[in-house]
């Protein structure tokens, strides 16, 4: 089994900064996709950025040149970083990873449990 742990949501005013972190443990061979994605209320989940197997990053146009999404495999962490936050950020983030348990295996999708970011005069 394999969880995903995020951290680093809380509130924040707009303009301001926030780093959010995702703990990947348990039986990981590779993180092969991870990725944050985000649900504000009455919307649907929405993918913000992600990193795929060869490093290529991607992320969504509203958080483009303000959201930057790093990794670590060898300590199974990614982050996101977000600057410029606006109203409109508000909402749950949910780190996901496309993790290998072992080599040759087909990648089996995971999710964290979700940290609020609020961001609010």
């Amino acid at each position: 089994q394999v969880q995903l742990v995020e951290s680093g949501g809380g509130l924040v005013q707009p303009g301001g900064s926030l780093r959010l972190s995702c703990a990947a443990s348990g039986n990981i061979f590779d993180l092969v996709i991870m990725a944050w994605y985000r649900q504000a209320p009455g919307k649907q989940r929405e993918l913000v950025a992600r990193i795929l197997y060869d490093g290529t990053t991607n992320y969504a146009d509203s958080v483009k040149g303000r959201f930057t999404i790093s990794g670590d495999k060898a300590k199974n962490m990614f982050w996101l970083h977000a600057n410029n936050l606006k109203p409109d950020d508000t909402a749950i983030y949910y780190c996901n990873a496309e993790v290998q348990t072992a080599r040759g295996l087909v990648p089996v999708d995971y999710w964290g449990h979700g940290t609020q970011v609020t961001v609010s005069s």
